[in-house]
């Protein structure tokens, strides 16, 4: 008869690892040798770095920029268990589980959808836009390609900001994307 190890489960869950700051790359690849090592390649099945692609305008070009959204943290999806928690926190460049007392607690369904842990990735691009109210704007798309504009107010959530365009002798207020103006140089 084969003994189980009742704090060993039974499905893989995702989980959250605090690793050092800016080693985010290191510390997925010294895990994947750690699971080579170990032979663990049948309890963890994947390792994510949290990522989401930033348009940045760089010399008057828009260029899609990955950057990591939570960093110092990258996700595990494993069937955890203590000989687990023994391999992975010994690993170079990761601190801890997160949870209380460095012991792990597994994501939520609705977290897990959140990061798109779930097979479900957003496709909304950020913008980082360095743009402040009363900057001068070209709208570079949609039907006022090429108008320029003040900018009159700026929402950094919804990556949205109101332009006022003078358009047919009159100014007018226009509400456009981040990805849908660049800063004028007039």
């Amino acid at each position: 008869m084969a003994i189980v190890d009742k704090n060993i489960d039974t499905e893989p869950k995702w989980y959250a690892l605090k690793v050092y700051s800016g080693y985010e790359n290191v510390a997925k690849q010294n895990l994947e040798n750690t699971i080579e090592k170990y032979g663990l390649e049948q309890r963890i099945f994947d390792i994510v770095i949290p990522m989401e692609d930033v348009l940045e305008e760089k010399r008057g070009k828009k260029v899609l920029v990955p950057k990591k959204t939570m960093p110092g943290y990258i996700f595990v999806k494993m069937i955890y268990g203590d000989d687990i928690w023994h391999a992975v926190t010994r690993t170079m460049y990761i601190s801890s589980f997160v949870g209380p007392a460095g012991r792990p607690i597994c994501l939520s369904d609705d977290e897990e959808r959140r990061m798109g842990l779930n097979g479900i990735k957003s496709n909304q691009i950020k913008t980082e836009l360095n743009i402040k109210v009363g900057d001068m704007v070209e709208i570079i798309e949609g039907s006022l390609n090429s108008f320029v504009g003040t900018v009159k107010a700026v929402n950094e959530n919804e990556q949205k900001v109101t332009v006022m365009v003078e358009m047919f002798g009159r100014v007018s207020e226009v509400e456009l994307g981040f990805n849908q103006i660049r800063v004028s140089n007039n």
